[in-house]
């Protein structure tokens, strides 16, 4: 990328990127670190034609989630329903879980070459997840994802 001066980085990490959850001490250290890493990564190739970006999503339905919502349901004894709307989207503005195509679909989403200066001098956001801060310090709410963009 850098004996190109062009190439983009997309780094998917979490909401939990951006605020914290109790219990999860671990994950929310895990995706504060990929977003941190997003950023400095933006800052230093900004002038080599390089992006970076993290795409922070709320929960994404998978075998994985199905799995918490099974369990959840058990441990509670509460309906899956209960589960879904009451717990894992509580904080999610939409009310429902964002989708692997949603993602993959957000990756591949095209940038033109250069990246205009309006993309690379201004940090985005939009959010997935209950809220987002932008490089800036800006909180927003919304039913996206997520984009960090370099300076």
């Amino acid at each position: 990328m850098l004996a190109n001066k062009w190439g983009r980085i997309i780094n998917i990490a979490s909401a939990h990127g951006l605020v914290g959850s109790p219990y999860k001490s671990a994950y929310v250290a895990a995706k504060h670190g990929i977003v941190g890493l997003t950023k400095v990564t933006a800052l230093e190739t900004a002038e080599q034609g390089i992006t970076c970006n993290a795409i922070c999503p709320g929960y994404v339905y998978t075998p994985l989630v199905e799995a918490q919502i099974d369990g959840q349901a058990k441990s509670h004894n509460i309906p899956r329903e209960k589960v879904i709307r009451d717990v894992l989207l509580a904080q999610q503005p939409n009310k429902r879980f964002a989708t692997v195509e949603e993602l993959g679909a957000l990756s591949v989403f095209p940038l033109p070459r250069p990246v205009p200066q309006l993309l690379a001098s201004h940090c985005r956001s939009t959010a997935v997840g209950p809220h987002t801060e932008n490089q800036e310090g800006c909180r927003q709410s919304g039913p996206l994802t997520t984009l960090w963009r370099s300076r």
